[in-house]
């Protein structure tokens, strides 16, 4: 059975940081693409990050670059989003999401995507 279970959100204050950790299990986690989308109240998928099998590789949109940092620890299944320097814009349910082979389109689209996580809450207000 295929999981992935976000956790690490919360409440913070503008300027803020967090780290978000997704355990995953129940497929070969190393060969995967592993991304984080984001939903911010009343919008659309946003994505905000990815990362390619062995971790060299990493995207991001202009809206998070300079500030957040995806990485992945292969021998735990786990993958990890540094938060810094949050602002309200940030705010929204983030997710982590899996692809089999290289998504780099559509992203914003669950569709596009091989297993997705429930999710946790970031709120940056003060």
């Amino acid at each position: 059975q295929v999981q992935l279970v976000e956790s690490g959100g919360g409440l913070v204050q503008p300027g803020g940081s967090l780290r978000l950790s997704c355990a995953a299990s129940g497929f070969t986690f190393s060969s995967y693409w592993m991304y984080w989308v984001r939903q911010a109240p009343g919008k659309g998928l946003e994505w905000v990050s990815y990362i390619f099998p062995g971790g060299r590789t990493t995207r991001y949109p202009d809206s998070v670059k300079g500030r957040f940092t995806i990485s992945r620890d292969d021998a735990k299944n786990t993958l990890y989003l540094q938060m810094n320097s949050l602002s309200t814009e940030d705010t929204a349910v983030y997710y982590c999401a899996a692809a089999g082979n290289w998504q780099y389109a559509n992203l914003n689209a669950k569709t596009s995507y091989d297993y997705w996580g429930q999710g946790t809450q970031v709120t940056v207000s003060s």
